[in-house]
């Protein structure tokens, strides 16, 4: 029997099937969107809550399950959801995109630029190499050497996971090769395992440690002055809450990791001259080096001193940004070349965009009313509920890819639920936005620093779970213990 040949509708058909799918992630786009959906048609609106702030929360649930469940990238998700709102005509296009002139954003946009300089110039690497040479003749304090010298570039490089990525994973890697230690392998126990450990739960501490050591600190701020809580000379009041209990947790890291993750090559003679190495491969200190330095050390200084002589932190960000720019260190394609900063500024335009429309409508305060009658209703003071609600904001972290997601989501409404358990202000907001630091470390996926470390290939999975929730208590523990007096004689609470 002669074959029949297909006609080219049915072929062209074939073909098309056979196309591999490049746009959405279907089932991500439809458990988000059903989300939306159900919240905004089957769960019945308080009557405190006008219909455009009932429909925004909506979307902006649809929102963050996008944001955890990815159908799209961040970036253009969120840009997504912001379309949806103007379209749907829940918030007008003036007020989707105000979000967009928000000096903060603008701070880390700039500060995500700046921090190229470090690895482009090699000023990054050349520090840390400087702290292995010095103190790395054990395991211990070659640790010592990474943790102390990421402490030192945290405020001047906001992105804990570029500072994972960029800078600290190739020197982990580097090292735990010298030493014959390798992802993936029983010999990573060796060393790498145990540097690439307490890398990271020490990045907590550092990310606190500054306000500019975290994009997610800087929106934290940010949202918590949209519900009323003043922040004056945000920089330094930053700072002097955070600096002792942050500095305790962060020299006390590598010891307890080396206790209860422990390396099996306990000596590590080679580091100390295979840094002399890399410092001699690097030569003299370049131009570009130094100019990186100055223009730090005038950033801290001017964010330390900038309220008192009218200087915004976003214009101190603007001017280091210029400065490399004029001296040459970095070019304008290198700023059009840092995606991640074109990416932050896209979401987090829409998500503080959305978090402040969600407080005008109301619903942030019928989020924090309902809390607040229901600690009353059971008798439990401002001192417990502080607790309740703090454990609750860490521990709830367990479900979500990332720690700004977590402060989008969560951050505004616990605070309003503190706010209503009438804790003091500035205690919560400061309370609330260390903690988002803290369970950065909690498991592999709980913030991009963790990614990139575990993605390393030297720590298993069990392992990450079970440091991750043993150092949480830890550093809790360490937090509350020194933070409480401190934070007492500073008169926040």
């Amino acid at each position: 029997m002669p074959m029949i040949p297909e006609t080219s509708t049915a072929t062209t058909r074939r073909r098309f099937s056979l196309l591999p799918w490049k746009g959405v992630r279907l089932i991500p786009l439809a458990i988000s969107i059903s989300i939306g959906l159900i919240f905004r048609f089957a769960i019945p609106k308080p009557h405190s809550v006008p219909t455009k702030g009932w429909q925004l929360l909506a979307l902006f649930l649809t929102t963050i399950s996008g944001l955890i469940l990815t159908p799209l990238p961040v970036g253009g998700w969120a840009f997504t959801c912001l379309t949806l709102s103007v379209l749907t005509k829940t918030l007008t296009f003036s007020a989707a995109f105000s979000a967009f002139t928000n000096e903060v954003i603008w701070l880390i946009v700039s500060s995500f630029f700046f921090s190229r300089g470090f690895i482009k110039t090699g000023l990054g690497d050349r520090l840390a190499m400087l702290f292995v040479r010095f103190l790395g003749k054990s395991t211990l304090g070659l640790s010592y050497g990474l943790v102390l010298s990421e402490a030192i570039i945290s405020p001047a490089m906001p992105s804990s996971t570029a500072r994972a990525g960029g800078i600290f994973l190739p020197i982990i890697k580097s090292l735990a090769s010298s030493a014959d230690s390798h992802p993936k392998d029983p010999s990573s126990r060796k060393l790498g395992a145990y540097l690439v450990q307490s890398q990271l739960q020490a990045s907590s501490n550092s990310s606190a440690l500054f306000l500019t050591a975290a994009a997610q600190n800087l929106l934290c701020i940010k949202l918590a002055e949209g519900l009323g809580v003043k922040v004056s000379s945000r920089w330094v009041t930053w700072l002097k809450a955070s600096c002792f209990p942050a500095l305790v947790a962060l020299l006390a890291t590598p010891v307890v990791v080396y206790k209860i993750f422990p390396p099996e090559m306990k000596k590590t003679p080679d580091a100390p001259e295979m840094a002399r190495r890399r410092m001699k491969e690097m030569g003299r200190m370049k131009f570009e080096e130094w100019i990186m330095v100055g223009t730090m050390l005038i950033m801290v200084a001017l964010w330390i001193a900038g309220d008192s002589i009218g200087i915004a932190s976003v214009v101190t960000a603007m001017l280091g940004l210029t400065l490399l720019m004029l001296c040459g260190v970095l070019d304008w394609d290198d700023c059009l070349s840092e995606k991640s900063a074109w990416d932050t500024l896209t979401w987090f335009g829409v998500l503080i965009g959305m978090a402040t429309q969600l407080t005008a409508l109301g619903v942030i305060k019928w989020m924090s009313d309902v809390v607040a009658g229901f600690l009353k209703s059971h008798s439990i003071s401002s001192f417990w509920g502080f607790v309740i609600l703090q454990a609750a904001y860490f521990f709830i972290h367990y479900l979500f890819a990332g720690q700004t997601a977590h402060v989008a989501a969560l951050y505004s409404a616990f605070l309003g639920m503190h706010l209503a358990s009438k804790v003091p202000g500035l205690f919560a907001a400061l309370a609330l936005a260390y903690n988002t630091n803290l369970n950065g470390a909690l498991t592999h996926y709980s913030s991009g620093q963790a990614a990139v470390y575990y993605g390393g290939g030297f720590v298993e999975l069990r392992d990450a779970f079970k440091l991750g929730i043993a150092m949480a208590v830890i550093n809790i523990t360490l937090w509350v213990l020194i933070g409480a007096g401190w934070w007492k004689v500073l008169g926040l609470y």
